[in-house]
């Protein structure tokens, strides 16, 4: 498709462009556009239709979009805006430079300014900065008649219509209204007898991952945004939700993978800003392994007795490490859908020593054979080796299902205590475990 873009915009074939253009979804057409140099991404975005134009803005990525704004004339930008929905308006603003943020702001008119303000003004992580004041609003004693008047003459601007919101006249939340149900009403009823009282709402500090969460549980479509008075002041969309759960999901990754998250795509972060990212977390965990060889100098004289010892820490490590890892990223999985919580400790930890007996008895059986068959090793060191990976494993899935539930209960992000981490502690532990065992089953000193 992007070769046929270009092939028709270099043939100046700009009529058939348009008409395959705009048969198109504004998502794929934005695509498209990212991947075009300055002049045709502005050349073309001109051909689109002013509706679709606006829809595809909306699309591109900020850089693109940048680029767009510098080449648009005043009445150009003004006519975009227009277009826009406020909080779609926001979301551009929050991702340009201060001049350009200055023209955006220029070319809208002052009640469309005063919306943007005031969303501006919301913590960057609430509910207030996700939500868009463009809703339809019906009041109790309309007839279902009445609502479908004020649905067409109002409509058209909404982020949404299929879900309607009953507000009094002070804009109190008394209920909400889907069109399938007007639909399938007659026209005499009245909104206040047919519409749902049992409003799910969200106030406007409340954490956006808590509501992508709410979207998720009740399987909501829309959802209405309150202030401290019960007072309606927007709605939060599934568009909106999709978009937080990403980046939540995004930003638990790099906390597992020990980076410090980022809100910028991988290809718009430069060089040293990545390094930034991962630099002071893979100090902190050099820093710590240190524990690790700590422990190998104390108990040097006990592998200089027995050098075959040597030969089996990176197992030992490796394995108790995966162990410790598995039973961390379970546990940070089920805390995030809120399957447990703290006062589900010790049911949690049971259940993960019982599964690291399980595995610590298979995988210690299976290496009893390795080392007498493949290493041949003496069955006091494959007794040695054997005992420090049950016990390691049982460690290391108690440490690991421990830490994510400690860190929720600290109001720390449990992702933070997950695979890098984890594997640090475990590692010490196993060691620790290990030349203790061979102290005592081999008389080591």
């Amino acid at each position: 498709m992007l070769e046929t873009v270009i092939e028709l915009l270099e043939n100046k074939s700009y009529k058939q462009l348009k008409e395959m253009l705009s048969e198109m979804n504004e998502a794929d057409i934005a695509a498209i556009l990212v991947e075009l140099d300055e002049e045709q991404l502005v050349l073309i975005y001109r051909i689109l239709p002013k509706e679709l134009a606006a829809e595809v803005f909306v699309n591109m990525d900020s850089d693109a979009q940048e680029v767009l704004i510098h080449s648009f004339s005043d009445n150009e930008l003004k006519e975009v805006l227009d277009e826009l929905y406020v909080d779609d308006a926001v979301d551009i603003i929050e991702e340009m430079p201060a001049t350009v943020v200055k023209r955006i702001l220029q070319q809208t008119d002052p009640e469309t300014r005063k919306s943007i303000n005031e969303l501006l003004n919301y913590p960057e992580d609430s509910a207030g900065s996700l939500m868009t004041i463009e809703y339809v609003d019906l009041k109790a004693h309309m007839t279902v008649e009445d609502a479908f008047t004020r649905i067409r003459r109002t409509g058209v601007d909404k982020e949404t219509i299929y879900t309607c919101y009953v507000t009094d006249n002070s804009r109190h939340l008394q209920g909400v209204i889907t069109v399938k149900t007007l639909l399938l009403s007659d026209y005499e009823d009245l909104i206040g007898d047919i519409m749902e009282t049992n409003v799910i709402s969200v106030n406007t500090l409340e954490d956006k991952e808590v509501v992508a969460e709410m979207f998720q549980k009740y399987d909501l479509l829309a959802l209405p945004v309150v202030d401290r008075e019960e007072r309606l002041v927007g709605i939060i969309t599934i568009d909106d939700a999709m978009d937080v759960l990403q980046e939540e999901n995004t930003e638990d990754f790099e906390k597992m993978a020990a980076i410090t998250p980022t809100d910028k795509p991988y290809t718009k972060t430069g060089v040293f800003a990545t390094w930034g990212k991962r630099i002071p977390w893979l100090l902190f965990l050099m820093i710590s392994a240190t524990f690790t060889s700590k422990i190998i100098q104390s108990f040097e004289d006990a592998l200089a007795a027995q050098v075959v010892l040597t030969a089996f820490i990176p197992m030992l490590m490796d394995t108790s490490g995966n162990a410790g890892t598995q039973a961390s990223v379970s546990i940070i999985r089920a805390l995030s859908l809120n399957d447990i919580e703290f006062k589900d400790y010790f049911r949690v930890v049971f259940k993960e020593f019982r599964v690291a007996i399980m595995c610590g008895v298979v995988l210690a059986t299976a290496n009893f054979f390795k080392l007498l068959l493949i290493d041949r090793v003496s069955m006091p060191i494959s007794l040695v080796v054997n005992l420090t990976l049950l016990f390691a494993i049982i460690i290391a899935k108690c440490v690991g299902s421990t830490l994510p539930m400690v860190a929720q209960k600290l109001k720390l992000d449990p992702a933070v205590m997950a695979s890098p981490l984890v594997t640090t502690i475990v590692d010490a532990l196993s060691l620790l475990t290990y030349f203790s065992i061979a102290t005592k089953i081999l008389h080591l000193e």
